[in-house]
């Protein structure tokens, strides 16, 4: 992040830290004639927030280049309509008579409010400023709206939808009338964390000021503040790599649990904020052996009844639809098309969402499973087990057609849409949302199933998956092109994969996936806590963002934990589970509050109308079994079973004939 050197002329500037560096002040880094901007030291909350955005980012002293722009950060309350706010709250009450606001509108699902206002509290509810002048809701510029001084320690800005779209805030600035008390600097250590003994901890404290820093001024240093007793006498200190910048590491050398603290002071006036880290043993060396599904029986009356409804009813719908040439949706139509294309025939659009390509393959490894299963001379599983082997024998041509020459596979590239502009090339930043990946690794595990259903002796599939995989370690990589995807999935399938191929044909063949698994994660980095891409995978302690696409983050990690034995990887993915099971997690197995978008909400903040998306627990049954691979603890298994019967045994009816994606504890 950068400064202005002229920012260190004037007092009462806005100045914040992240890590050891400066991060911009509001005003282009000028001295405002309106007074300090005290949002600086607030604390932000909101009515709801999308999981693409933040309330952080109400105050984070950034100057947007138009109401477009949310590089640097956004609050939204998208799919949200009507009245929503945003909130400042300070630890004491302040002064002002003024305020900018920088509305937000990505032309999409977020645009301009049609009306808002500002209200402070009175000491028993909020209420609106007097003479308000300005309110503005024009996009590209700060509004500024002044009014009647106020001394409050909570002030609230309301908007209004205009009903068909939802709002945001990309800055909120709050000035100080001259009548506002002196604040601390105000401190943020982290959130709490595990490390793994012998590895570091990623240390990235924030530190805001209203006072300017002229680099003596401010005075930052990390200290331990309790651990395990040595000697039984003396407590055990973490040792930081620089104690006096607050973007640093941390090692230990014992288990137990520490408290970090990182003190800020500026002048007489100062500040402290602490962590937990909980230091463990590592994981056993070698990781547990994957079991692969074979032929079996099933000899339980639950299991029995629930797997013939799936069998029965359920996979032969998903059959039907998907072999419907009018889809709307995409299914096989569109590889019939991109085969078309290929030969050099005319060949329409794709259909349908861009991730549809994944619904064809998931329901290829359920056939693949559902015929693995002896069904002991039930005439229904039989007649249902007939349809798919049909079904197989008539969608593996259709599927391989539309394979590219060079191995690539994904029918929306390969035929574009008709709102593409131009050609789309593979790979690109700008279509991370397409889901190349995820579409991709779903591909991979069919042709396991497949492989497996055959005992090896079909290998149509398993080849074209080595020839797309092969296309990706080719293309993705060190020297090569780095990238990530906007919905994770290609991670996981390319470890498992990786291991599939080691076991089947060994010489380490799979060797290059698994790699490539870590290299897609690594480049993990500047994007947003949505998709898991805020900051590098192996420092990232807390889960975030889409809960989907967060268990499917860490299942990656886990693989490539238990594979690697990457101390980073171990200390993060420890971290998550901890985070998530014992601060995120409901008594069901379930994940995903719904407070952010299909995701993940504060710590401890588990309401009864829960989200907790079907998909979102099948993420979190793989990170969960990886867990287990790599640790060998049992109580991963119990979590995972405790996820299967209680929050995605009923995702689907009894009869197999209707689902729920989203499952409350009290609906």
């Amino acid at each position: 992040m950068s400064f202005r050197i002229g920012s260190l002329l004037f007092a009462g500037l806005l100045v914040s830290f992240t890590g050891a560096a400066f991060a911009q002040a509001p005003n282009g880094g000028e001295m405002s004639d309106s007074g300090a901007n005290l949002a600086a030291v607030a604390i932000p909350s909101s009515s709801y927030a999308s999981g693409d955005t933040s309330v952080d980012a109400l105050n984070d002293g950034n100057l947007p280049r138009s109401s477009r722009d949310r590089s640097q950060g956004s609050y939204g309350n998208w799919p949200r309509r009507g009245t929503q706010f945003v909130e400042y709250d300070w630890t004491q009450p302040i002064s002002t008579k003024k305020i900018e606001v920088y509305w937000w509108d990505d032309r999409q699902g977020v645009h301009l409010p049609k009306a808002c206002r500002l209200k402070y509290w009175n000491g028993s509810d909020f209420v609106e400023v007097q003479n308000a002048s300005g309110l503005g809701v024009e996009g590209d510029r700060f509004n500024a709206t002044t009014f009647d001084e106020v001394q409050s320690a909570k002030l609230r800005l309301e908007m209004d939808s205009d009903g068909e779209f939802s709002t945001g805030v990309l800055e909120w600035r709050v000035y100080d009338s001259g009548k506002s008390p002196d604040f601390p600097p105000k401190v943020a250590a982290g959130v709490d964390r595990d490390v793994i003994v012998g590895g570091k901890t990623y240390l990235r404290g924030e530190v805001k000021s209203l006072k300017p820093a002229d680099g003596n001024s401010l005075k930052l240093t990390w200290s331990t503040i309790s651990g395990p007793k040595w000697l039984g006498m003396f407590p055990r200190k973490a040792r930081f790599a620089d104690a006096n910048a607050a973007e640093t590491t941390a090692t230990f050398s014992a288990p137990g649990d520490y408290v970090l603290q990182l003190t800020a002071k500026q002048g007489k006036l100062s500040d402290s904020s602490t962590l937990h880290v909980k230091v463990v043993a590592p994981p056993p060396a070698e990781r547990l052996d994957v079991v692969y599904t074979k032929h079996y029986k099933i000899d339980s009356p639950l299991w029995n009844s629930r797997a013939k409804a799936l069998i029965v009813d359920w996979i032969p719908h998903c059959i039907d639809k998907i072999n419907d040439p009018n889809l709307r949706e995409g299914g096989i139509n569109n590889f019939i098309e991109a085969a078309k294309k290929l030969r050099g025939e005319p060949a329409k659009f794709h259909v349908g969402y861009p991730f549809s390509n994944a619904w064809v393959y998931q329901t290829v490894e359920s056939m693949c499973i559902a015929l693995m299963i002896d069904p002991q001379g039930d005439p229904d599983i039989i007649k249902a087990q007939e349809k798919m082997k049909a079904t197989l024998e008539d969608w593996i041509p259709k599927i391989l057609a539309a394979q590219e020459p060079d191995g690539y596979l994904q029918t929306r590239f390969t035929l574009g849409t008709a709102r593409d502009r131009g050609p789309v090339h593979h790979w690109d930043p700008r279509t991370r949302g397409e889901h190349e990946g995820y579409v991709a690794g779903y591909f991979i595990e069919s042709a396991i199933n497949d492989y497996t259903l055959t005992d090896g002796k079909d290998t149509r599939l398993y080849n074209a998956a080595k020839k797309l995989a092969d296309c990706w370690v080719a293309n993705l990589g060190p020297g090569k092109k780095e990238w990530y995807d906007g919905h994770q999935e290609m991670e996981q399938a390319l470890v498992r994969f990786g291991r599939f191929v080691n076991d089947m044909e060994g010489h380490g063949r799979g060797d290059d996936y698994i790699k490539l698994a870590k290299f897609l994660l690594d480049c993990r980095k500047g994007g947003s806590e949505y998709d898991q891409s805020h900051l590098p995978v192996v420092q990232q302690y807390e889960a975030v963002g889409h809960a989907v696409r967060a268990t499917y983050t860490y299942s990656g990690m886990a693989d490539v934990a238990a594979e690697t034995h990457n101390l980073d990887y171990e200390s993060a993915v420890m971290s998550l589970w901890d985070n998530m099971v014992n601060r995120k997690y409901y008594l069901t197995g379930g994940i995903g509050s719904g407070e952010t978008s299909e995701g993940f909400g504060p710590n401890y903040s588990l309401r009864n109308n829960s989200y907790c998306e079907s998909c979102s627990t099948c993420g979190l049954i793989f990170f969960q079994y990886k867990m287990n691979l790599a640790y060998h603890d049992a109580k991963y298994a119990d979590l995972y079973e405790e996820s299967l019967y209680n929050a995605l045994l009923g995702s689907v009816d009894l009869k197999g004939q209707n689902f729920y994606y989203q499952n409350p504890l009290n609906g």
